[in-house]
């Protein structure tokens, strides 16, 4: 998606999963999702668990970037990553709201500011939404210990759907 190379290893696996929706009938759940929980060594088997952490873990782990033991939880990615000022491509990002939180990865920003995110269990799938700058903290989980300036270079997405975006 982004124009800034080279591409983050974990946005790269991200990128793979665009679209993919977790089984809304409560009897049977995404092979995807159960395979991810399985690497992850979840506790629990299905996709009605809300799974934004899992998603980002499972994106981190198979790049080789450690994510927090408790990646199911979206706050706890608060505790084990360098805080960031400011958003940067790729950084993980997390909106705290009633009951716990959500956590996605940033990947630019529209023409009226909002954030672009990408995450699991986004309206039930792995896709893009937009987010309120002031409702989110920032975070980078990379193999650095801070992202390259060119980062903090958001690419500004013009137009906003679940599954794609374009850039202006």
């Amino acid at each position: 998606m982004s124009n800034q190379k080279p591409e983050l290893a974990w946005m790269v696996e991200a990128y793979k999963h665009n679209g993919l929706k977790e089984n809304t009938s409560k009897t049977t759940h995404n092979p995807t999702i159960l395979g991810w929980l399985k690497e992850l060594k979840a506790w629990w088997s299905e996709d009605e668990t809300p799974w934004c952490g899992v998603f980002v873990a499972i994106c981190l782990k198979r790049a080789g970037v450690e994510y927090p033991k408790l990646y199911m939880r979206a706050l706890e990615y608060r505790d084990t990553a360098k805080k960031l000022s400011k958003p940067a491509y790729g950084c993980v990002a997390i909106k705290t709201r009633t009951g716990g939180g959500h956590v996605f990865f940033v990947v630019g920003k529209t023409t009226t500011g909002k954030i672009v995110g990408y995450g699991g269990n986004q309206n039930n799938s792995v896709c893009y939404a937009t987010f309120e700058p002031s409702e989110l903290e920032y975070y980078w989980y990379g193999k650095t210990n801070r992202p390259a300036d060119i980062r903090y270079v958001l690419p500004v997405i013009k137009s906003v759907s679940a599954t794609k975006v374009c850039e202006s």
